[in-house]
């Protein structure tokens, strides 16, 4: 009896030993998604060759070279030059250092106010919610390009301005999902015999609301970074973005500004352009199946 016993338990060890971790089994499922690992390997490419520009180029992202102004891409200027000489390569990298900063940095300035109105209303509900949707109304129909329009008046035209009014102008969209999330979340089971015998709320949100809604917030975050970068590229071209001669993708995409240039200098706008689309692309592929992954019901579709 005592050998059955043992036998038992050691098989239940090695069954527990043996199982993977929900960690190790959406890593292998990922894994298994050639646009996903795609993605990733685009994004670490773009994002270290950023870091690291000033050793991967001799020239720097101002630098004129009145004799090589409007070359086609060559031996000295991989990508060409520009409309006054500058090398594209080196610029495209010193602007994905300030078009990768404003679409992170904006997206976790929208994501975490959205979290902490959409969190709030959804789990309290009443008066909090009421008013906390009627400040989300408000915002969602003010006009964005008069509140652009007033940052850049008050801070001025630069990149911190940009990434600042793109994460207060998007919050809101954010806040009505996180708040709808947490609405169904509320409601389980689990969560309501928790209230029951008396947890506190902060304990019930740390321990059962929070794990429940981060992976909506990462796959959030993932699919949002490209819409900042799109948006910075849109402003851009208005000439409210950033202002030349700083680097980005979006004002060097607006320097080809006419037919002319477009149709005669593709160089000018094809290589930021390949890489802005390259980028978003990658972000999207990443943040599907970061969702087919984390959320049950799209992994079982």
């Amino acid at each position: 009896m005592s050998a059955q016993n043992d036998n038992a338990s050691d098989t239940a060890q090695t069954l527990t030993i043996e199982r993977p971790s929900l960690a190790a089994q959406n890593f292998r499922l990922f894994l298994q998604n050639p646009g996903a690992v795609g993605g990733v390997i685009f994004m670490l490419v773009i994002t270290v060759s950023a870091i690291l520009a000033p050793w991967l180029t001799p020239f720097e992202p101002h630098e004129i070279d009145v004799q090589a102004i409007r070359k086609p891409p060559s031996a000295d200027h991989w990508l060409g030059t520009d409309l006054t000489g500058r090398d594209m390569l080196t610029r495209i990298l010193y602007g994905g250092r300030v078009s990768l900063l404003i679409g992170l940095a904006a997206v976790i300035i929208r994501t975490v106010i959205g979290l902490i109105v959409g969190s709030l209303s959804g789990y309290f509900g009443g008066v909090i919610d009421f008013f906390g949707q009627r400040i989300v109304d408000i915002m969602i129909v003010f006009p964005d390009i008069f509140f652009l329009l007033i940052v850049i008046a008050i801070i001025g035209p630069t990149p911190w301005t940009l990434l600042i009014a793109l994460g207060f102008l998007s919050w809101p969209f954010d806040a009505r999902i996180f708040r709808s999330q947490v609405l169904s979340i509320r409601e389980l089971d689990y969560i309501l015999a928790a209230r029951s015998i008396g947890t506190t709320t902060g304990r019930i949100v740390r321990q059962h609301v929070t794990p429940n809604l981060m992976p909506l917030v990462l796959v959030n975050m993932t699919l949002n970074i490209g819409v900042a970068i799109i948006a910075e590229a849109g402003i851009s071209f208005l000439g409210l973005g950033v202002q030349p001669p700083t680097p980005s993708w979006g004002n060097m995409i607006t320097s080809a500004n006419n037919l002319s240039l477009i149709q005669r200098f593709w160089w000018l706008w094809v290589p930021p352009g390949g890489v802005l689309v390259g980028t978003v692309i990658s972000l999207n592929l990443i943040g599907d199946a970061l969702r087919d992954i984390l959320d049950p019901r799209w992994r079982a579709s």
